[in-house]
């Protein structure tokens, strides 16, 4: 429950960080993956729904329901221009995607269209992590690197890095 309790406060920490970053640039916050995540839960523990961002983008429409500015769109490809946003906030849609490669497609999409990108993943020692079937990626951060490793890939160093430029030093350079 521990582990699962700082999953829930480190997404809403990079949640309200990402709306802060979006402000201050005077640029809109685009959310990747529907706003709406499990309901149940959500009302059940008084937890305010993420995405309620300016645009909100994500492959299946129903998860876009009632989104008055939701896109259908897959995170690899995604139809704005660059630096279109303030910020992007992605949570629990990297472990999705079936490869790191598609992981790296998706950073770097995150990263042209947005001055800066929070996302936030499944604990390794989270039980929903390993018992999801979808979830093909581990994700994790140090500093401003992000690993991707493949699930299930046991033979010799499968990890890959992709490095994405921190929040605060993008700020600095806006100025």
């Amino acid at each position: 429950m521990a582990v699962w309790l700082d999953e829930i406060r480190d997404k809403n920490r990079k949640y309200k960080a990402a709306i802060t970053y979006a402000l201050e640039s005077n640029k809109p916050l685009l959310i990747v993956g529907g706003p709406w995540g499990n309901k149940p839960i959500r009302h059940l523990f008084k937890m305010p729904a993420h995405g309620r961002g300016d645009v909100c983008i994500d492959i299946d429409p129903r998860a876009l329901s009632n989104h008055p500015k939701g896109v259908i769109a897959d995170i690899t490809h995604i139809p704005f221009s660059n630096k279109s946003f303030g910020a992007a906030f992605a949570s629990h849609i990297l472990e999705h995607l079936p490869t790191t490669n598609d992981a790296k497609k998706a950073l770097a999409e995150l990263n042209r269209v947005a001055e800066a990108v929070f996302i936030a993943y499944p604990s390794r020692q989270s039980i929903g992590g390993w018992v999801i079937r979808d979830h093909h990626l581990w994700v994790w951060q140090k500093g401003n690197t992000t690993y991707l490793k493949q699930r299930g890939k046991t033979e010799g160093n499968n990890e890959e890095e992709y490095t994405v430029v921190p929040a605060n030093r993008r700020a600095s350079q806006r100025r």
